[in-house]
């Protein structure tokens, strides 16, 4: 309990240095989203609508301190201000509108690499030299190596263009209304495919690499030695002995992987034109949307805190050094 609390310290520590550094980075910055809006307008706003605007994103005339109140109190109360591109939409609801489709893409592609990367590190460990270990690893590393943004315009030609097997864009069908029916969760499934199979692909040679490295260094502990002198079977060595212990550098990766999977694939949702936050990042920047991308960073960097978290709670219960140091 110790720890988790000192943990838990740390973490809040971070999460208030983070919204520190993301309120006073755009007041250092030349010029204000005001500024941009009057020049867009082509300067027929009147003052007093310049005046209103400045006072609704937190730009008037009252003292740093507190103002930096004032965006502390907005923050824990949820609102992030209103973004420029979307204008008069709060930032919190353009997050919010995106969020689940890139939890569903990331998260989906994620969970799958991660399962099947570290199953086949597991099993190319304990069958070292055989075909498995000998053929996999590099053909995985090597589609790896793959710029995502290429092979997602790969797999777009080749399965969207030219066999017509599976949808080029979008997250559904145009016309397809949201709604919880078979039809509409099929369809997103169809449009699902793509994107993830492309983030796996890519990822899933590292997860299978770090686990069979780790798991080749733990099937030389001596309690696996111990295990295999008594005639426990292979099988059970192998996954309550071997990978139990073998997974916890994995955990930490998982945990890291999973609070930037709410980042989104940025590249991957441009190539599919998939509504994430990545595909909304880019557009806010490209915009000059500062509210919306600090909005973006912020919970980007309060989801890895809180991935980062939970994954320290997960290693008390599978370590128990760390419950005793």
């Amino acid at each position: 309990m110790v720890f988790l609390l000192r943990r838990l310290g740390f973490y809040i520590i971070a999460f208030w240095a983070c919204i520190t550094l993301n309120f006073f980075l755009p007041r250092l910055m030349p010029g204000d989203p005001v500024s941009r809006m009057f020049s867009q307008v082509q300067s027929q706003m009147r003052p007093d609508q310049v005046d209103a605007l400045r006072r609704l994103f937190g730009l008037d005339d009252r003292p740093l301190w507190e103002q930096y109140i004032a965006y502390i109190g907005n923050i824990f109360r949820g609102d992030m201000g209103i973004s420029l591109s979307r204008f008069p939409a709060p930032v919190s609801e353009v997050i919010g509108a995106q969020i689940g489709w890139t939890l569903l893409l990331g998260g989906t592609s994620l969970v799958i690499a991660v399962i099947l990367g570290n199953f086949l590190g597991i099993l190319a460990a304990w069958r070292r030299g055989k075909f498995l270990d000998s053929v996999f690893p590099p053909l995985l590393i090597f589609v790896g190596s793959f710029p995502y943004f290429w092979l997602a315009m790969a797999a777009l030609y080749l399965f969207g263009i030219t066999l017509g097997w599976l949808p080029l864009s979008h997250a559904f069908s145009t016309g397809l209304s949201p709604a919880f029916s078979l039809e509409y969760i099929g369809d997103v499934a169809v449009h699902l495919i793509l994107p993830a199979l492309t983030i796996v692909l890519v990822s899933i040679g590292g997860w299978m690499l770090g686990m069979r490295n780790t798991m080749i260094a733990t099937t030389a502990e001596d309690y696996i030695t111990m295990a295999r002198a008594k005639g426990l079977r292979p099988a059970r060595i192998m996954f309550q002995y071997a990978a139990r212990n073998a997974m916890l550098p994995s955990v930490t990766s998982f945990g890291m992987s999973l609070g930037f999977v709410v980042g989104g694939a940025l590249l991957t949702e441009t190539v599919f034109a998939y509504p994430g936050i990545g595909y909304q990042l880019l557009t806010s920047v490209q915009a000059l949307d500062y509210p919306l991308t600090q909005g973006i960073f912020l919970t980007i960097t309060a989801a890895v805190l809180a991935a980062n978290f939970l994954v320290d709670i997960i290693y008390v219960r599978l370590d128990p050094r760390v419950r005793v140091s």
